[in-house]
Order: C-alpha cells, then structure tokens, then sequence
C-alpha cells in the first residue's frame, strides 16, 4: 500500500514531481513495465557484432599463411563441423533479415554495417538508408548502372565483387579451392550425360569439344560488404541447372585451406552451357547464412530446403523449354549477355568459373586481388 501511495501521489524525476493518474500507475503494477514496450535492438546488434568482430579476425590474417603448406582438418572434425544446425539457422537467419525494421532503427543498423565491413553506399542505386525496410533489401541492394562498366576488350569478366582465391588450369580432373587445397571435379558437377561418352576418356576430356583446348577455372569469394548480385561472366548459353542440397559450411579463405572439398559438401547450384570456347559453368557456392541462391530467369529454384537427401542432387534442362518468360537461344537453352544480371545471394558466398578456352588463354590476374562485377579476368 506504501507503494501505490508513493506511486498515485507522484514519482520524482530528476528533482521533479511527475504526477502519475491511478488508472496510469495500475497498468504499471499490472504490467511491470512502461506504457510503451522498449525496442529491443540488441540481438540484431549482438549479430552484425559478432560479423565484425569475424571480419576483423580475417583481415588480421598473415598474408604470408597462403605460401604456408595448408594444415587440412580431420574426417572427424569435419564430420562434427557439418553436424552443425547451419542449415537451420541459415533459415532463422533469412526470416531475421526479412523482418521489417522501425524506420528509426535503420540507419544505426545499418551503418554499423557500413562501417563494419567498408561498404560504398556511394555505389548504391539508393543511398538514403531509411528506404530500405529490412536486412534482406539492404543485402540486396542495386547499385547506379555506370559504377560498374564491362570491359569490352576481355572476353570473360568478373561475374561479381570479391576476392580472386585461385585460378588456373584444371588438371587430373582435380580442381584448386585455394592453393594446394584441391577438390575431385566430377564431385564437384557431377556425372556428365553424353551418348558419345567414352568409358576409356577421363572425366575432364569429356568436358572438352576439342583436343586443343584447356579446362580453366577460377573462385571469386564475395565477402559480407560486397556487392551481393552476380552477373553473366560472357556470352553463353544456359542448358542445364543442377542443385545440390548439402551443408552450409563458411566459405571463407581461412576455412577453405581447412576443410578438403568444402566446395562439394556445400549446396551449390551449377549452370552449364556452351559458349563460342566450347563448354562453360557457373557455380553459386551457399554458405552460412547464404542459404538463399536466387536466380532470375528461373523461380523453380528453391534451396535450403528443411530436409535432403545426402548425396543427391535435381536436374532441370533448358535444352527443351516451354516457359515463354525465358530467352530462348535458337538451339534451345538460356542466352545471357555479358554483364547480365543472373541472381544473387542472401549475404555474400563464393563464384566458380569452369570453362573450356584455347591454350593459350591467360588469366589478367593476381591470387588475392580485389575484383569487381565487369573488369576483365583473362584474354
């Protein structure tokens, strides 16, 4: 009773009496709490925290441990490592960033964003941060057409922002994650379905249209501040996509010299296809908290899926296709144009190139140089 009276006859604030009705002081015995509930911004502080401090760690990395000789991890630590939740809380985290935010909270969040991970808002098609309602629009944003111009002088370019891991040839149908790190190629795409398949041929030689050509490849890591869209790397055409649900390992440099075939353990979508070389693929790689891959011309595509087969892997082909909303080449399959858009990932995850060139294609290129969407990687 001593508190209620203390509470109907006033509460002092800062040396003031603030006079309370009874109605006001029985919801706040009622309630426990104020007549407005409090933001609670902490938990979406607590993660991009948690991002930045994991970020600092990774540019705090010796530069010098990529020339080291790459200390792998074990089956067994592997093993626990993928028995992880990340797939769940790759969901959790998709439904977090879909959440609209109260347009006061947006600019704190999503500066410290910015300042986290260096991000250029001068680049974005929309630079007033209070017009993106949630994480996910943020992560996704556009940016003005003219920062990002293709170069007209390569025949590949750059499908996204990020990092370059490694480049090179393919050979012994083993492919390079990072260096000395390497992962089985049919693993990696899969069984090739050839009629003219020649069971005394390696994997690799049934890619290849000619005995003059090479298999190239080269791993573009985009990081949480990057640019999250990617983009055609050449003129080609799109015949088959093929998804393979898996685990949603982190992709970053540091965990891919760890973990042998991270690259084949994750869900991945590979795109394959022609292009006037011979044959070419493009793989979006998932991650943690990436397990969205969006592509544009086809919205059969839904990854992350509650539950999989291990293993398996789902076929769609575009050689004969009925939808009149994709662009149909003339022999069937999917055109894209360089420096077209493709799709994009939720936060940020890696890009695989495969393709078939000349011998003598050269990559203009640097292991570990910054790259963006449209510069040139080899002629």
């Amino acid at each position: 009773m001593a508190l209620l009276k203390r509470l109907v006859d006033g509460t002092r604030v800062g040396g003031r009496v603030v006079s309370l009705s009874y109605q006001q002081q029985q919801r706040r015995l009622s309630t426990g709490r104020g007549l407005l509930p409090r933001p609670r911004p902490l938990p979406l502080l607590l993660v991009t925290g948690g991002g930045y401090y994991g970020y600092q760690h990774y540019k705090r990395k010796d530069p010098h441990d990529d020339e080291a000789t790459p200390r792998l991890a074990t089956p067994t630590q592997v093993a626990l490592y993928r028995s992880f939740p990340t797939r769940l809380l790759s969901r959790a985290w998709g439904r977090l960033n879909e959440l609209d935010l109260p347009t006061w909270l947006r600019k704190p969040i999503y500066s410290l964003y910015i300042w986290t991970f260096g991000v250029n808002m001068q680049e974005a098609a929309v630079e007033d941060l209070h017009q993106y309602k949630n994480l996910g629009e943020f992560f996704r944003r556009r940016l003005k057409p003219a920062v990002r111009p293709v170069c007209a002088s390569s025949c590949l370019i750059s499908p996204a922002d990020g990092k370059i891991l490694h480049f090179g040839r393919v050979k012994n149908c083993e492919v390079e994650q990072v260096k000395g790190v390497t992962y089985s190629l049919e693993s990696f795409l899969g069984p090739q379905m050839r009629a003219d398949t020649d069971s005394t041929s390696t994997y690799q030689n049934l890619l290849l249209s000619s005995a003059d050509s090479e298999l190239y490849h080269v791993v573009v890591y985009l990081a949480p501040g990057d640019y999250h869209c990617f983009h055609s790397p050449t003129d080609w055409t799109v015949e088959l996509r093929r998804h393979f649900p898996g685990s949603l390992m982190s992709v970053n440099p540091g965990v891919a010299r760890w973990v042998k075939e991270l690259f084949c353990l994750n869900e991945r979508v590979v795109l394959s296809g022609q292009w006037h070389h011979g044959f070419f693929s493009f793989t979006a790689v998932g991650a943690t908290n990436v397990g969205s891959i969006r592509l544009y011309f086809d919205q059969e595509l839904h990854t992350n899926t509650p539950r999989y087969s291990k293993g398996s892997f789902h076929d769609r082909s575009y050689i004969s296709v009925g939808d009149q909303a994709l662009k149909v080449a003339g022999d069937g399959g999917v055109a894209l144009q360089k420096g077209e858009a493709v799709g994009e990932f939720n936060l940020g995850s890696t890009i695989v190139l495969l393709f078939e060139a000349p011998r003598d294609f050269t990559f203009n290129l640097q292991p570990g140089q910054r790259i963006r969407v449209g510069e040139g990687l080899g002629s």
